[in-house]
Order: structure tokens, then C-alpha cells, then sequence
């Protein structure tokens, strides 16, 4: 029988044969405490991840509003421009062209119609009220089909004296407010006692906006 070693050389030999397995166990509970805390770091937030939420988009980011330069705004400031610019030029040349219409149409009725209305601006220009030969004007709307576009009215005079006489009359064409767009004066001469005459009243405006000739004036002198 081998005597038992003393005590303390016994308890030190177990410590020395115990302590590989204990290491192995002691790595082995840390290598899993680790995954663990792994696997809680992954799994354990209560947000839903990309992959079981299915994509997530970020939030629309506004445009920046500084790339809206002056240079993307000039080209549309000078078509704008060009615009304005063409109706301008379109207006004047629709003006221009009524009022060349006009002047043609009073030279082909009659050689003396500029020397006539003038005289009758003259006449009226001392005349209060309407004029003392408003009973013996009429006046009656001529057809633009006749008179190649132009706004013209036909004014009659009748003399119903026993002698010759020289008539003024003015016509104002107004637009639809009643405001007075244009003037013009319309005469004859010489007009023998009841005898009757017709003058035209011719518009030089366009044909927008639309315009109605009224008998302002009407003298016999």
C-alpha cells in the first residue's frame, strides 16, 4: 500500500489536474456569451430592419433652390419680351394699314372730300350745342364689304332752304363704354335748295375694338 502524501501536496495535485478542464469550459462559456451579445445587438432592436421591412427609402430632399439661376430664368424673360415686342408691332401695323385703307377709300369717293372736311372743322369750331341743321343729317352705316374693311358712315345732308348752303357735321366713333375713340368732320358745299348730298364718315382705327359712329354736331351755314 502507497502512503497517502500529505495534505497540501494532495489538494495541490487536484488543482493541477482540474485546471485544463476548467480553462476549456471557462473559454467555451465566454466564446457564447459573446455570440450572444451579438446576435442581441443584431436582432433585439424593436425597429424593423431593411431585410424584414422590405426597402427603405430616405426622405425627398427639396431642390435646392439656389440652381434655379438667373440664366434658366432669362431665356423665358426674353421670349416673354419678344412677344410683347411682336403684338406691339402687329397692333401698329394693324392700326397703320386700317388707316391707310381709310385714307384710299375717302380719296376714291371723292377728289374735294379733304378740302370739304376741313372746311367743316373749321365751321364748328365756334358752334355751341349740336348745331342748328341736326333735322336735316342723317346717318347710316355703310357695309365693310363695300369699303374694303373700314368702318365708314354714310352721312346725308338735305337742304331745305330756298338757297345754297354749306353744311359741317361732326361724328365721334365711340366703343362700347361710350368713350370717344375718334373724331372726324364730314362737309359739303354749295348744296342748292332741296337738294340733297351724301358724305362719308370714315374711321381710321382698327377693326378691334369694334367702334359706333354717332352724330355729335351738325351745322348749316
Amino acid at each position: 500500500m502507497n502512503p497517502l502524501p500529505p495534505l497540501g501536496k494532495r489538494r495541490t495535485t487536484r488543482r493541477a489536474r482540474r485546471g485544463p478542464a476548467v480553462s476549456a469550459a471557462l473559454t467555451l462559456a465566454a466564446t457564447v456569451t459573446a455570440a450572444a451579445a451579438l446576435v442581441s445587438c443584431g436582432s433585439d432592436d424593436d425597429s424593423p430592419s431593411a431585410e424584414s421591412s422590405g426597402s427603405v427609402s430616405e426622405r425627398p430632399t427639396a431642390p435646392d433652390a439656389s440652381s434655379f439661376s438667373e440664366k434658366t430664368a432669362s431665356p423665358l424673360k426674353s421670349q416673354a419680351s419678344e412677344a410683347a415686342e411682336s403684338a406691339r408691332a402687329s397692333a401698329s401695323a394693324a392700326e397703320a394699314s386700317a388707316s391707310e385703307r381709310a385714307d384710299e377709300f375717302e380719296a376714291s369717293v371723292s377728289a374735294d372730300t379733304e378740302r370739304a372736311n376741313q372746311a367743316a372743322k373749321d365751321a364748328l369750331k365756334d358752334v355751341d350745342g349740336r348745331g342748328n341743321a341736326t333735322a336735316d343729317v342723317s346717318m347710316t352705316g355703310k357695309p365693310r364689304a363695300d369699303t374694303g374693311g373700314v368702318l365708314a358712315s354714310v352721312v346725308a345732308f338735305t337742304n331745305r332752304t330756298d338757297k345754297k348752303a354749306d353744311f359741317a357735321v361732326q361724328v365721334d366713333f365711340v366703343d362700347s363704354s361710350g368713350k370717344t375713340v375718334e373724331t372726324r368732320y364730314v362737309g359739303t358745299q354749295d348744296l342748292a335748295p332741296g337738294k340733297r348730298d351724301q358724305r362719308y364718315a370714315i374711321s381710321h382705327e382698327p377693326p378691334e375694338p369694334k367702334l359706333t359712329a354717332k352724330l355729335v354736331k351738325a351745322q348749316r351755314y
